[in-house]
């Protein structure tokens, strides 16, 4: 089927912000269902009018007004629980658009489900209590700061996650009285409207969750709206770049979650089959399609050998096969553009002085955009690969002689979103985690997203936070009531 045009560096979003990246071809559809494991298009989706635009947009904007924001912590908490019980009905019916979109292993699906229902409930359970009025202790008379909401919020979404990444922006935000209109990734349409009827099932109204299909044009007129008040972007550095800048020059607040080239420190007092085991699985999920996924794998001289060794042994392991199959365990990339620019960028590694110690190619004679489990080893601060964002199977691997080394290469990176450290002294994980800049550290584990724990970066990978209290904090107002 036709494919979008996808660099490395625009990562998994490259359909979610082709307004940033290319103006959308006429003739082409903008937003088009292909099933990655074998090229077929599923649906097509034009995109709406300038007329039908106005009309979602006053639609949100009376639904915020005189409906939505009016209602109580209780009433909204019912429609987001209900949502959640619903996925959790029909889990499959729900988890299979994200395999036959975007390629995902169907139990990884079904796992993005649960989670996208946790969030939902997370909210619903403890928003009142995040949004409570705190009362200031105050020489004379008394303070206190009230949150309200501030109205309506667009956002951009990518394909790699086509639910949670949802969840993420509009659990907190519905709860906090806002309303959200969403424009998800072009490559995942039918996700993008499984979620919009998943609201409305729920009890929300009209308005309170609004998803566009619109084009490059019509998304800067949305973040020029008067009507729009903050926007949130999940997606490259390119993209965060052009949007925080169009924002900005409205006045608006937004939110940031971009890249990651998340490092993997194995320290010489490691349990290594748990740190090989961790960084299989943080690799791998997902294709390796991940913003926190592990990348950078340093590793101490005296684990190095024999860290190596296991790591290539179970990445070996991996059988590439239909991602509806339970019994297949790599996944294609999410389309053969994909493909190409994650081959393309490991060959712009090698010609730079990389070496390959195992992969690097696409999986001859299978249907679909499969990649090779691959290792890169030998680069150095000249080659482009040092500083870039693998977004599939590719892991770059760095031998380091002692504890400073691995801190100091971990933070050689624009990037700060997430990263790991193995070590059997907790005490001693600790103190390097304080030590390594970026947004999330994980002791004896890979990265993980849990509705009660913050995500987000620093750097080139952005800045706000998602997930956790500090979540539904990013987009209200915090007003100050003082009496004397």
């Amino acid at each position: 089927g036709a494919q979008r045009e996808v660099r490395w560096h625009d990562k998994r979003v490259t359909g979610s912000i082709d307004f940033v990246i290319q103006p959308i071809k006429k003739e082409i559809m903008a937003y088009q269902s292909t099933n990655p494991y074998n090229g077929k298009v599923l649906q097509k989706f034009d995109e709406i009018n300038d007329a039908a635009l106005e009309e979602k947009l006053s639609q949100a904007s009376h639904c915020f007004e005189n409906e939505w924001r009016a209602k109580s912590f209780a009433e909204r908490s019912a429609v987001l629980a209900r949502a959640a019980a619903i996925l959790r009905e029909r889990p499959q019916e729900f988890a299979e658009l994200i395999t036959l979109e975007m390629g995902k292993l169907l139990p990884q699906s079904l796992g993005e489900v649960a989670l996208s229902a946790a969030i939902l409930d997370y909210y619903a359970e403890h928003a009142e209590a995040f949004l409570a009025p705190e009362k200031i202790a105050t020489p004379r008379g008394e303070a206190m700061v009230e949150s309200s909401p501030i109205g309506v919020l667009f956002g951009v979404e990518p394909w790699n996650y086509p639910y949670y990444q949802i969840a993420r922006f509009a659990a907190p935000n519905l709860m906090a009285g806002n309303v959200v209109m969403v424009k998800h990734a072009s490559s995942v349409p039918q996700c993008a409207l499984a979620w919009e009827r998943l609201m409305l099932e729920a009890g929300a109204p009209a308005g309170a969750y609004t998803n566009l299909f619109i084009s490059k044009d019509q998304v800067a007129k949305v973040i020029d709206d008067v009507r729009i008040r903050a926007v949130a972007l999940t997606g490259s550095e390119a993209a965060g770049a052009v949007v925080a800048a169009r924002a900005g020059q409205n006045l608006k607040k937004t939110t940031m979650e971009l890249g990651g080239s998340g490092a993997f420190i194995v320290l010489d007092d490691a349990d290594l089959d748990k740190a090989v085991k961790h960084a299989v699985s943080g690799r791998m999920s997902n294709s390796g399609q991940a913003c926190t996924a592990s990348k950078r794998f340093i590793v101490v001289e005296s684990m190095a050998d024999g860290f190596l060794e296991k790591f290539q042994a179970a990445l070996e392991n991996f059988k590439p096969g239909d991602p509806m199959d339970k019994q297949t365990t790599l996944a294609p990339l999410s389309s053969a553009e994909a493909l190409k620019n994650l081959l393309g960028q490991v060959d712009e590694a090698v010609a730079g002085g990389a070496r390959v110690l195992m992969g690097g190619q696409r999986i001859e004679g299978q249907e679909g955009a499969f990649m090779q489990p691959t290792v890169l080893a030998d680069i150095d601060k000249g080659n482009p690969a040092y500083r870039q964002e693998f977004f599939g199977p590719v892991a770059m691997f760095f031998r380091v002689a002692d504890e400073d080394a691995a801190v100091a290469l971990a933070n050689d990176s624009p990037f700060g979103l997430g990263g790991s450290v193995f070590t059997q002294d907790i005490e001693r994980g600790k103190r390097v985690a304080r030590r390594i800049d970026t947004g999330m550290v994980f002791i004896n584990s890979g990265a993980s997203s849990s509705p009660e724990l913050p995500f987000g970066g620093v750097k080139n990978s952005g800045y706000g936070r998602e997930l956790s209290g500090a979540g539904i904090q990013e987009f209200v107002n915090k007003k100050l009531i003082r009496v004397s």
